[in-house]
């Protein structure tokens, strides 16, 4: 009955969990709000802000799970991708505990953790399965055949989905983080309202830098004819964005299924709490008779919940990495 403590690093949210024979009994999410006077995650404040709040992350995690220190068997943590600085604090603390502790360290690639999120809970998929993964930084369409065991069948070509969304929120003058306040006002507004263009790339892969384009374009046109069109259709246009962002991602989606003739369809990463692209989602796989996936919210955004269960599985092979391991800013799935 392995005890993982798990840790997670890798932007701007310190995470803590500790997992106990693949039942993540606590997920704790440090936020930092810092960032919002600058409109973005500023890597050296990020780094800075992890020192602080990994210790009290670390302790209520433990509180949370009712479990001790001393019961620990291995320690998990993200080693890439992410901000390496960022990255930097997580992996020195796992070190020195696991060192303190005498317990092996266990490495994670953040975004095959994302992907092994939805066996945290009860209703799991079965291998092979398609997970569609979206965040700030990445967009693809990962065939898994095991739980380490994975292609990416289908990326964004240039931009995420989730930096697209980022962007507009700016064009639009929202605060930061936009992407929620998005969803929000996309909640109260007419998708139909406005028409964005579908970027027509072959295969798999997505492009977003165009529709960037499309989007502030469209702004800037039409608050020349009127400088208050934003704020009088900020639902509207929202709801317009987001709508497009979500259909570009379901179409490919579809497709790669039909590709692979895969019946089980997952839906991972940051983007994945967009309310759009999660309706968006079942609808899809109930009309196509498909079946859905989708971790709960707090599995969505950067957690480490989703570590632990990822170093559960590693656990179980025997995967462990030595003191000398290092974060990796870029690491492919």
């Amino acid at each position: 009955m392995p005890v993982i403590l798990a840790i997670e690093s890798s932007c701007d949210d310190t995470s803590a969990s500790v997992c106990v024979d693949g039942k993540v009994l606590s997920n704790v999410i440090a936020n930092q709000s810092i960032h919002e006077a600058y409109g973005g995650v500023v890597p050296e404040l990020a780094s800075r802000v992890h020192q602080q709040n990994i210790v009290p992350a670390v302790q209520q995690a433990f509180a949370k799970a009712k479990v001790s220190k001393n019961d620990v068997d291995a320690v998990a943590f993200t080693r890439g991708p992410g901000l390496l600085g960022s990255l930097l604090v997580g992996v020195s603390f796992a070190k020195a505990f696991a060192l303190a502790k005498n317990v092996p360290i266990i490495e994670v690639n953040h975004m095959q953790a994302h992907v092994l999120a939805h066996f945290i809970g009860d209703n799991k998929p079965s291998f092979p399965f398609l997970c569609l993964t979206v965040s700030g930084g990445h967009t693809q369409i990962v065939l898994v055949k095991d739980y380490f065991d994975m292609e990416v069948v289908g990326q964004t070509l240039d931009d995420a989905a989730g930096e697209a969304l980022d962007k507009t929120s700016k064009i639009l003058g929202l605060p930061y983080p936009g992407g929620p306040l998005i969803d929000r006002n996309a909640r109260l507004g007419n998708r139909e309202a406005y028409y964005f263009p579908e970027p027509q790339i072959p295969g798999f892969d997505f492009s977003f830098s165009g529709l960037k384009t499309s989007i502030l374009y469209f702004i800037r046109d039409n608050v020349a004819q009127n400088p208050k069109f934003t704020e009088e259709n900020i639902n509207d246009i929202c709801a317009s964005v987001e709508y497009r962002i979500a259909t570009i991602l379901l179409n490919k989606l579809k497709k790669a299924a039909l590709h692979y003739g895969v019946k089980d369809i997952a839906l991972a990463g940051g983007v994945s709490a967009n309310t759009g692209l999660r309706l968006g989602t079942k609808e899809m796989c109930e009309q196509m008779g498909w079946n859905c996936f989708i971790p709960e919210m707090q599995y969505c955004t950067d957690n480490a919940g989703m570590i632990a269960i990822a170093g559960y599985y590693k656990y179980l092979k025997g995967e462990f990495a030595d003191q000398g391991v290092a974060p990796l800013a870029r690491m492919p799935i």
